[in-house]
């Protein structure tokens, strides 16, 4: 196994006079299943194109982007598995000191808004060539949409970028028919009704919905939720129709609707390419890429979910459509796994965005597709829900027997309301006993009816059933294992009020969590609808947004009410909020009596909870919430 070019002498030994394509990233390349471009560039390889690897060039000029000369077909750009900007701020739009996705870690290697930027180099380099873009900041930023960093509605980055043509979603087949179209020749412009492409057009299709322009979403809050709304729910790849937003004068975004999910076939074939697994040894002597090291022995099980949490992109990159790779497949890559010199005996995942969906919701999403005006999970689970782990559980069984395997752990996130439908306790007692290592992440998120309302997520009793169920479960295997619930403050429709509820219930359980999220407005999501313009875009109707510094502090310093740093922002909020009762000595009180002053609500970076080790000795996996939900 080798990897691809990543300079023109490789192209020369591999008789190269030109690569079809340079597959231009903003990371490091990393030949893995869990990088994009590393999928990407082996399904085009595997169908006879030459490409080339121009990973994280110097962007200050056009004279690294004429690295392998200049190719016969086109570019092909990414930012990377991330969206540079959430890669590079936190919720505080505080600049980050390290990018996990760099050799060595090191920050600063890419820029801002990395899939403009590099298109902007390439019409410098080689005017007129053909551009396909795609990735995460690319799908999610299809449409004019809310930008946090600017605090304003932007254009469809397709505008920007001036690329050819947009893949959104996985982009397998989309990107091979792609190609294909322009090897015969023929200008992408003029390609058909590819799904899970858009294009600019100067006039509107037959038969699109026309969305809200650019400029009605820029001057009218309405306009934008109507808009988005609109969005989110033709992203479907049955019943989606066309979609169409004016950008500027007599030009017009086209979204094509959705590319079907690959099939378990389809996956299984993708995930069974020649990958090395291994970042490029040019990155060794600056230490590796850290990002690999959380996935290095992980399985990519599923795609999609239908899980329907607001703050979650999925919906909008992936589908709500779940597709799972067959027992087959996953058990092929575990038995190579185990053949790698550092291998320690333990599988890290095995999962995908939601670990215990492996098949559709229901028979009707393959038929009619996903329901318009209704979620699978949420305010309860559907009465047409098709629930069991029974595959999972063969799965899993078969792959613990595996000579080499000491241990298959579960990290990806658990849908605790979707295991709490399950009538078959199985599942539950083999996750306990063989699939977690001493703690197990889960996501409540809040403990505030209408916050959870918002975010899509279920009740508090659903949760609270689930912790009891848990702690019989390890009683009765006599196991001392425990939960740590992801928890976010600030989400839309959260008032101190809920926080205060929030901080109420960790004091009553006796939970002092370490870390919380603070909410991210990330492109793509419909919370990021409901912060810009606090407006439920499912209903219309005003929401309560939080977006002073002041008041996300006092948000996430109640969750952390423990602390005594907190304590200033704590009372502050207790007495905004009219709960000065739970200020004082009382076995229910947050805080002691006190009169410092308040030193500000300076916002502070929000990572998830939990720091404590595994049996395997690794940290716990950090994933962004822009791409994928942990439950």
């Amino acid at each position: 196994m080798d990897f691809l070019p990543v300079n023109r002498e490789e192209c020369e030994k591999r008789g190269w006079d030109a690569p079809d394509f340079v597959f231009l990233v903003g990371e490091a390349y990393v030949d893995h299943p869990s990088f994009g471009q590393a999928i990407i560039s082996r399904v085009l390889e595997a169908a006879g194109y030459r490409v080339a690897m121009l990973c994280l060039p110097d962007y200050h000029s056009p004279e690294d982007f004429k690295r392998f000369g200049k190719p016969r077909l086109g570019f092909l750009v990414t930012s990377g598995v991330i969206d540079s900007m959430v890669n590079h701020y936190t919720a505080a739009k505080k600049r980050r000191s390290e990018d996990a996705y760099a050799p060595g870690g090191k920050a600063g290697l890419r820029p801002d808004r990395a899939t403009t930027v590099y298109c902007n180099r390439i019409h410098q380099a080689y005017p007129g060539m053909p551009i396909l873009i795609g990735g995460v900041e690319a799908s999610l930023r299809r449409f004019s949409h809310y930008d946090y960093w600017d605090d304003k509605v932007r254009r469809s980055i397709l505008v920007d970028s001036a690329a050819t043509l947009l893949l959104y979603g996985m982009g397998e087949n989309t990107v091979l028919a792609c190609a294909d179209w322009i090897r015969r020749g023929m200008p992408p412009s003029e390609l058909p009704a590819l799904k899970g492409c858009c294009y600019m057009a100067k006039e509107p299709p037959q038969g699109a919905i026309l969305l809200p322009s650019h400029r009605e979403v820029t001057q009218s809050k309405q306009s934008y939720a109507q808009a988005f709304m609109t969005e989110y729910e033709q992203q479907d790849a049955i019943r989606g129709q066309v979609l169409c937003q004016e950008q500027d004068s007599q030009r017009y975004l086209v979204q094509n609707p959705p590319a079907p999910p690959l099939g378990r076939e389809e996956l299984d074939r993708v995930y069974a390419l020649p990958y090395t697994r291994s970042a490029h040894p040019a990155y060794d002597s600056q230490g590796g890429v850290p990002a690999l090291q959380e996935v290095r022995f992980s399985l990519s099980a599923v795609r999609g979910c239908f899980g329907g949490c607001s703050f979650c992109a999925l919906t909008f990159h992936q589908g709500r459509v779940v597709s799972s790779r067959s027992e087959a497949s996953l058990l092929a890559e575990a038995k190579l796994l185990t053949g790698f010199p550092d291998f320690k005996g333990y599988i890290h995942d095995v999962g995908g965005p939601t670990a215990n969906f492996r098949s559709p919701a229901c028979d009707k999403q393959l038929k009619s597709g996903t329901c318009k005006h209704k979620q699978c999970l949420y305010p309860q689970p559907c009465k047409n829900l098709k629930v069991s782990h029974r595959e999972l559980i063969e799965l899993l069984r078969k792959m613990r027997r595996l000579p080499k395997i000491k241990k298959v752990f579960i990290r990806s996130g658990l849908r605790y309301d979707y295991l709490m439908a399950d009538p078959d306790p199985s599942f539950f007692m083999d996750l306990c006993r063989h699939h977690i290592s001493g703690q197990l992440k889960v996501a409540p998120e809040h403990i505030s009816p209408q916050v959870l309302a918002m975010m899509g997520k279920p009740g508090r009793e659903v949760y609270e059933r689930f912790v009891q169920r848990y702690e019989a479960v390890n009683t009765r295997l006599g196991l001392k294992q425990y939960l740590v619930p992801y928890l976010m403050s600030s989400h839309p429709g959260s008032t101190l009020q809920d926080a205060v509820l929030l901080a109420e219930y960790l004091r009553d359980s006796g939970q002092q969590p370490e870390q919380v999220q603070d909410f991210y407005p990330t492109p793509g999501t419909l919370s990021t609808c409901m912060y810009y313009t606090e407006l439920d875009p499912r209903t219309m109707k005003p929401i309560y947004v939080a977006k002073t510094p002041q008041e996300k502090a006092m948000q996430r310093a109640l969750l952390q009410w423990k602390n005594p740093k907190n304590r200033s922002l704590i009372r502050q909020a207790l007495r905004l909020s009219g709960r000065e009762d739970l200020i004082g000595f009382g076995k229910k009180a947050l805080i002691p009596p006190g009169e410092e002053p308040f030193r500000g609500g300076q916002r502070t970076t929000g990572r998830k909870m939990g720091r404590a080790g595994r049996e395997d000795g690794t940290k716990p996996r950090g994933v962004s919430r822009a791409s994928r939900d942990k439950g």
